[in-house]
């Protein structure tokens, strides 16, 4: 089937509007439409249809409880040290052009939120609000079966994007969390996770506010001339 250019900009649109965004609007999303962009997701590609992946949906209490057990620890030094993640997401040593990227969205976000470079307390309290998951209505958490390999990662990459733009086709916006991660036997724990599953990130999922200023951070990307090589 030839798709229409008004298809075409419609899919275009929920691509490229999709933003991570750091505020929500405390309105409710229905379950019927979190399970819709859920059942949508689920057609993400995966190797011999593995689907590796699982996700726990949390709102109400205790999407609340699990915000408050982790913020117990996270604003505990001691605590926080306890915890660490179970799997390098970033690298270990940093090189540009990457770092560079990363110190600009950092301090592009940072100075939106007139949060200077020696204020840690606001800078604490900043990353402190993924806990909350930037008070949105609904947290949603990925775990995959830790005997699965790097292909099924790969998979899951697909999966998450596939959520955010089936997402943003409804007028929601997200935000990926990569911040979860160290407090994964808090979350795990929470909510009744079996031992053969690992973590992988969470998600903050609602109506963006569009009065928060944080919304406004525009992320730049490279050109496709910049990532692209073409070979004839």
């Amino acid at each position: 089937m030839t798709p229409t250019s008004d298809q075409i900009a419609l899919v275009d649109a929920a691509i490229t509007t999709r933003r991570s965004l750091r505020a929500f609007l405390p309105t409710p999303v229905p379950r019927a439409t979190i399970e819709d962009i859920l059942a949508v997701a689920s057609r993400a590609p995966s190797g011999t249809n593995t689907q590796p992946w699982k996700v726990y949906v949390l709102t109400g209490e205790s999407k609340t409880g699990l915000s408050r057990k982790i913020k117990a620890a996270f604003d505990d030094p001691q605590a926080r040290a306890t915890h660490t993640e179970e799997y390098a997401y970033y690298p270990t040593e940093w090189k540009s052009p990457f770092i560079d990227r990363r110190r600009k969205v950092g301090w592009d976000l940072y100075g939106l939120l007139d949060i200077g470079k020696t204020d840690k307390a606001r800078m604490h309290a900043q990353h402190g609000r993924n806990y909350d998951f930037f008070d949105a209505p609904v947290g949603l958490m990925f775990t995959i079966d830790r005997g699965m390999r790097q292909g099924s990662w790969l998979d899951y990459g697909m999966f998450l994007q596939s959520i955010m733009v089936a997402a943003r086709g409804r007028g929601l916006d997200t935000c990926p969390q990569a911040a979860f991660m160290q407090f994964h036997s808090i979350i795990t724990e929470h909510v009744g996770a079996p031992a053969h599953e690992q973590v992988v990130c969470g998600m903050s999922l609602g109506h963006a506010d569009p009065q928060a200023i944080e919304n406004t951070l525009v992320t730049e990307r490279e050109s496709v001339s910049g990532f692209t090589h073409f070979l004839e």
